[in-house]
């Protein structure tokens, strides 16, 4: 039994040191790195997370096992080595994945409206299929019949995906064509509205106004119907039907509405006021002199609380003017019949 003490030991001591390091030292630099605010620390510490612990076991299998060497059959030493040498390769593909996944968000995220699922996966599932090859090959598996046959069995596995794959590269499709980005405003043709949150390899998400969120799958956006609020930029015109008594005097009445969508402008959209909003009287109605306001907002959304305070201000407004807004109103004349 004395002969198996110092390999039992090291692996003790590894696995004890595996554990302070992970709960303990690896926990406080964390802190300290992300206090400081050092670019990509987080990034690094998260693919990092738990591997540590395993490197530090995985040494003193290692040792254990160059220790006990002359006490273990070769075959079984030669089995054991490649198994440790497996665990490591794969620990280590997993630590770059996760870095390849994370760095790339941080670069998608600078490019404003391109969705971060869909590549950073993709990204992620590259780096572990070429690790994958990379650790058979080292444990002496020939990958080229492998490769070979992915790519004949890709084939057939292809025909029985097509609706993933044509999800997958419709997804592509949107981002490269730029027609739907996440952040963005849009309303299908089936009446379904609101924020592109993400789009994956699958399906795109979007979030209703309702805090609902539609599923819509990637190939089904891509030939549908839509409104993209954002595109080509995300200032809209807002334009509200508003109509007057004919006894108004029509100077008084543009000056006032003017006045009281810039009030609105300001406090909406102080980054456009430099567009002016106007109106344009356009019909002689049955009631009123009917005319239509044109003033910029900042999205889509901002049209709600715009029309909200446009009205509740302009209401004020024309009361203190002596404006009247006219409901309609019918005579009706009854003829008696003698008969």
């Amino acid at each position: 039994m004395t002969q198996w003490i110092l390999p039992i030991a090291l692996i003790v001591v590894s696995l004890l040191t595996g554990l302070i390091c992970e709960k303990f030292l690896f926990q406080k630099l964390k802190k300290i790195l992300i206090q400081k605010n050092i670019p990509g620390s987080r990034i690094i510490f998260q693919a990092l997370h738990r591997v540590t612990f395993i490197w530090f076991v995985l040494s003193g299998f290692s040792s254990a096992l160059v220790a006990a060497s002359p006490n273990i059959n070769p075959d079984l030493k030669i089995v054991l080595q490649k198994i440790i040498t497996i665990i490591f390769l794969f620990s280590v593909t997993l630590v770059l994945s996760r870095l390849t996944a994370g760095f790339v968000n941080i670069f998608i995220r600078k490019t404003e409206g391109v969705s971060t699922s869909l590549i950073s996966n993709l990204a992620k599932a590259a780096v572990l299929v070429l690790g994958t090859l990379i650790i058979l090959q080292t444990v002496g598996v020939e990958i080229t019949p492998i490769v070979t046959t992915l790519g004949i069995g890709g084939i057939a596995v292809g025909l029985a995906l097509q609706d993933t794959l044509a999800n997958l590269f419709s997804g592509f499709y949107l981002i490269i064509s730029k027609q739907v980005r996440t952040g963005d405003y849009v309303k299908l043709d089936a009446g379904h509205e609101g924020y592109v949150t993400d789009i994956t390899w699958r399906n795109t998400t979007i979030k209703e106004l309702s805090n609902n969120v539609v599923i819509v799958p990637n190939s089904k956006l891509a030939s549908a119907i839509f409104i993209n609020y954002h595109l080509p930029a995300k200032e809209i015109t807002l334009t509200m039907n508003v109509g007057v008594s004919y006894d108004s005097d029509l100077e008084q009445v543009e000056r006032a509405t003017v006045e009281v969508a810039k009030e609105v402008m300001r406090e909406i959209a102080p980054e456009l006021i430099a567009n002016e909003p106007y109106i344009r009287f356009h019909t002689f109605g049955d009631f009123s002199i009917d005319f239509t306001l044109y003033m910029r907002v900042s999205e889509y959304f901002d049209q709600r609380i715009g029309k909200h305070l446009f009205v509740k201000k302009l209401h004020k407004r024309y009361q203190e003017l002596g404006i009247s807004i006219p409901f309609p109103i019918r005579d009706i004349y009854i003829q008696n019949n003698p008969n």
